[in-house]
């Protein structure tokens, strides 16, 4: 069984509209970074001085089974920042295999833009838009490897 939650992105304003969503909500934010916090093995030595303070992910906690997730954009994918199409679904399956299935489906006739592998915050993590044009982030989260 796999959750579906939708996932936000913003053009340098994602704290302030998590901030918004927080209170009208409630709730604490289960996760906020920074651009400027990832390690240098994962590009964070590239990161441009202005582009430091932005979310890089944030996640609140709606329900149980809901959590509201988003990041600012920035570098390449600026350029194709579009406010009101500013949205993926993310999908977390219950296994690797289950997400090299979901994804492997979702990206058939579609594009790939992130090809499914282990991150550095400890996801197994990919995107793609499929042959529809809808966006679509599939991961999963190991419970033995912690961020």
């Amino acid at each position: 069984m796999a959750t579906i939650n939708i996932y936000l992105t913003f053009n340098g304003n994602c704290e302030d509209a998590f901030t918004f969503y927080k209170s009208v909500f409630g709730g604490d934010f289960a996760f906020m970074g920074r651009f400027g916090e990832m390690p240098s093995e994962a590009g964070g030595d590239t990161i441009p001085e202005d582009q430091k303070e932005r979310i890089m992910h944030v996640s609140l906690p709606i329900s149980k089974e809901t959590v509201l997730m988003g990041s600012d954009t920035g570098g390449e994918w600026a350029a194709k920042f579009k406010e009101g199409n500013n949205f993926s679904i993310s999908v977390t399956a219950d296994s690797k295999d289950h997400a090299d299935r979901i994804f492997g489906e979702l990206s058939s006739g579609g594009k790939v833009t992130m090809p499914l592998s282990d991150t550095f915050w400890g996801d197994y993590f990919g995107s793609c838009a499929d042959k529809f044009g809808i966006n679509w982030m599939v991961s999963f989260k190991d419970p033995n490897q912690s961020y």
